[in-house]
């Protein structure tokens, strides 16, 4: 019997996180709901979930501070991050993204488009069909195990970073647009906004390290991945 998606919801007010949790089992998830950072950290260590809602505001540790300590560690690294806030400012999107968030969801939010993103960051968890081992110059990328290298050294790459790069490098030397990105990576761009293009592809420079020069920036057309490293200039 297939196994029911696991969905951590992480939310301090009870009203909320029930509502949450019933739309959740009644559409095929198995919901389990934590108070705060101390209750979810609880829940981590007996069993990891297949994605979690992560309320902004939170009492002790914030959601954001929560999400940065998750993506931090090993173990938690590649669980999707859907965070929950009524902060529907564009500072504190980027803010959540950067903090290692996948995506976010503005309260109040319809139930649709919460089970809509949800589905989402689990099909860009799932790794890309057909493609397995993929090269561009020193850069390597597995899809089967998700592991990326560069020169024989692993890095560590989220999961929409690690969907992002595959896209970029199964399709070397070529200008992609971020509504073309959106649409071959996100797949699901109703709910995503251009912006969040960026911020991902400022987090995946970062994940590549000395290889972040292959990821280039066309000026007013996009993002294009060089077959070849340059040797960055001195600073």
């Amino acid at each position: 019997m297939k196994q029911l998606p696991r969905v951590l919801v992480v939310e301090d007010e009870p009203a909320i996180a029930e509502l949450i949790s019933v739309n959740l089992r009644h559409n095929g998830f198995a919901p389990t709901w934590a108070e705060d950072g101390v209750a979810a950290q609880r829940e981590l260590d007996a069993v990891l979930p297949d994605v979690i809602l992560l309320d902004w505001m939170l009492p002790g540790q914030s959601g954001l501070a929560l999400a940065r300590k998750w993506r931090s560690q090993e173990r938690t690294r590649s669980i999707p991050i859907l965070m929950l806030t009524a902060r529907g400012d564009e500072p504190d999107k980027v803010a959540g993204l950067d903090a290692g968030a996948d995506d976010y969801i503005t309260k109040p939010f319809s139930t649709q488009e919460l089970l809509a993103r949800i589905r989402a960051v689990l099909r860009r968890r799932a790794p890309e069909q057909g493609a397995e081992v993929v090269i561009a110059g020193e850069l390597t990328l597995d899809a089967a195990t998700h592991r990326v290298s560069w020169r024989g050294q692993p890095l560590k790459v989220g999961p929409t970073e690690f969907k992002l790069l595959l896209y970029l490098m199964t399709y070397p030397e070529r200008v992609h647009s971020r509504q073309q990105l959106l649409d071959k990576v996100w797949g699901d761009h109703v709910f995503i906004e251009e912006r969040t293009v960026d911020v991902h592809v400022k987090r995946l420079r970062e994940s590549l390290g000395a290889a972040a020069s292959m990821l280039e920036t066309v000026r007013g057309a996009g993002y294009r991945l060089a077959a070849l490293a340059t040797t960055p200039a001195a600073h």
